[in-house]
């Protein structure tokens, strides 16, 4: 294994993301960087005005995960990312952008900013891509029962998931795993868990 492993979990809201950068945390000895949702001062805001606060919130998730991941790169350790922030850019800006609810002119000031504190950072090692249809994630975070995640809409969803196809289809397939979590339940299926284990240590040794 890389002395310093950096492993990314990608995926559409409600996949399961955090349960299992929870788990592999464990598994791999890595510290884990949550993705800031709880705390964060904007995610109300944005989904009942998503054209109003559309940049506030890109540019807090993109402080937000650039900060931690120079911390823990200059305190020499191994981690792993519930969201990278390539998919803030790539997914969720540019799907903001492409559907008017960013302005071109705060598009380009959030990518300025975006390519020059990347060029400050290395990309993980690997993307753990976790993959589910819209149906199930709607579920998803429908059970999870988020009061401000009651406003997101399966047109928002959709979107997503067609923007994280195209990026995750123009990344090097050997930094990449794909899961189908459609059917996987990590606090039930163990061995499908262990099969996942095995296919991360054959991709960072």
């Amino acid at each position: 294994m890389n002395e310093f492993p950096h492993i990314g979990i990608a995926g559409n809201i409600g996949v399961g993301k955090t349960t299992l950068c929870e788990k592999l945390s464990e598994v791999f000895s890595l510290q884990p960087i949550y993705e800031s949702v709880i705390d964060n001062p904007y995610l109300e805001d944005f989904y009942s005005d998503m054209e109003r606060w559309s940049f506030n919130l890109q540019i807090y998730f993109l402080y937000h995960r650039f900060s931690n991941q120079v911390k823990l790169s200059n305190m020499k350790k191994g981690f792993i990312q519930d969201r990278t922030i390539y998919e803030d850019r790539e997914i969720f800006a540019r799907n903001l952008k492409d559907s008017g609810y960013m302005s071109e002119r705060d598009w380009n000031t959030y990518s300025e900013l975006f390519n020059n504190m990347t060029s400050f950072i290395n990309e993980p090692n690997l993307i753990i891509y976790l993959k589910a249809n819209t149906d199930t994630l709607l579920t998803r975070i429908e059970n999870r029962n988020r009061i401000y995640e009651a406003k997101i809409s399966p047109e928002y969803i959709h979107s997503l998931n067609v923007y994280y196809n195209k990026w995750i289809s123009s990344l090097e397939p050997e930094n990449v795993l794909i899961i189908d979590t459609n059917n996987f339940n990590i606090f039930k299926d163990f061995d499908m868990l262990e099969e996942i284990i095995n296919l991360i240590k054959k991709k960072i040794v």
